[in-house]
């Protein structure tokens, strides 16, 4: 009796983006039905927008794979070391090859390289791993409880971490290189400037961070520099990408982000797809945010459902509703956004959006477990975006 094949699909990346599409792809309905691996470094699902909870020992950041990978998904832990783009394998850190018919590149955000600031890497503390959060919780609970917090930057992150610091009872300064949430329309960053006072937080804004000591960190506005006591330094200035794309030879933007089609198609091949932060659809990404993952992974899902099924694939539709940031257990503000993601001069506040971020928190983990037993189910409410100019692919590779 003749047998057929299953076409392997590898995903690169297990968080939200590559464990969303791994869960579309495996329920895709072609016969026969694909080999869904997902290659992950960590054996457990990382909530990464809970990290700063994880952090300050106010909240889990952690999820057994089982509770929202489908079934029919096989889990690899182990990283990629490099992607044979022309034999269509991947080499794993571990010293294994995995052969794939359809690769989806879902590998993510680093946080930003220490490099950055001098003296970072020595004594900053970075947020946006696991890893990085753990070092920085052990390092909490070894400091008194009224020593000098300082975080750097002033987006989303940043904000999130100070306030879960200050309502937590700590001592903490929030140094921001331009505007205090540079994201948010004006009302919402209002709001969130006088929550962080409330708390207690010291605010400095439009000041750059020179270097950051073992004790210290050294700041600027205009010419005046100061030397200010800190002794646990958080920096959350941003995030860096893998260069696993630039390594193997595929075509990258200029921080190393792999550029594809509006279908989320490689440029430089159609059996690679990519999804979330490590993606630049024609060279231009969409913000760097759960909200865009948990949309990209379902569409790369689909179009590696239509190369299955031999069908065409569509191009990526995103909506944006909002943003929201996190101020302490009690408050939060949430900013609704037109669809490109531009702020509307309105703002939801207090209790009401400290609810609603928590239901997205919530939401996140249940949308994963939904696709994973129904895949398929996650909607799309997006439409195709009109790129305003020419495709910038600033590229390497």
């Amino acid at each position: 009796m003749k047998t057929t094949r299953r076409p392997r699909v590898v995903v690169l990346g297990g968080g939200y983006a590559g464990t969303m599409a791994a869960n579309r792809i495996a329920g895709a309905g072609t016969e026969p039905a694909p080999d869904v691996v997902l290659v992950n470094p960590r054996p457990r699902f990382v909530h990464r927008i809970r990290l700063h909870q994880w952090a300050t020992g106010t909240g889990e950041a952690e999820h057994d794979f089982d509770q929202v990978l489908g079934p029919d998904v096989r889990l690899v832990v182990d990283s990629a070391a490099r992607i044979d783009v022309a034999g269509g394998r991947v080499e794993l850190a571990g010293g294994d090859t995995l052969d794939y018919d359809h690769l989806v590149y879902a590998v993510g955000s680093t946080a930003l390289s220490a490099n950055t600031i001098p003296g970072a890497a020595e004594h900053g503390y970075p947020i946006g791993e696991w890893e990085a959060a753990e070092r920085l919780r052990a390092r909490l609970a070894e400091v008194d409880e009224d020593a000098s917090i300082t975080v750097i930057g002033g987006g989303l992150t940043g904000i999130e971490m100070a306030a879960e610091l200050a309502d937590a009872g700590r001592s903490v300064r929030l140094v921001c290189r331009g505007v205090l949430a540079p994201s948010f329309g004006n009302r919402s960053r209002r709001i969130a400037r006088r929550r962080l006072t409330k708390l207690g937080v010291e605010i400095l804004e439009n000041h750059r961070v020179h270097s950051i000591g073992a004790d210290t960190v050294t700041v600027s506005a205009g010419e005046s520099t100061a030397i200010l006591p800190s002794t646990t330094t958080v920096v959350a200035t941003g995030f860096g990408i893998p260069d696993l794309a630039a390594k193997s030879g595929l075509t990258t933007d200029a921080i190393g982000r792999l550029v594809t089609d509006e279908t989320l198609t490689s440029i430089d091949d159609p059996r690679i797809v990519g999804a979330g932060d490590s993606v630049a659809p024609s060279g231009q990404p969409f913000r760097m945010s759960c909200q865009a993952a948990n949309q990209l992974g379902p569409h790369a899902g689909d179009t590696v459902r239509a190369r299955l099924a031999g069908t065409q694939p569509k191009p990526v539709a995103l909506a944006f509703l909002g943003q929201c940031t996190s101020l302490g257990r009690h408050a939060a503000v949430v900013q609704p956004t037109r669809r490109d993601d531009s702020p509307l001069e309105t703002a939801i506040t207090g209790r009401t959006a400290a609810a609603i971020k928590e239901l997205v928190c919530r939401g996140v983990i249940l949308s994963l477990r939904l696709e994973g037993r129904h895949p398929g189910v996650t909607p799309s409410f997006g439409r195709p975006r009109e790129l305003v100019e020419p495709p910038r692919l600033e590229a390497t590779g």
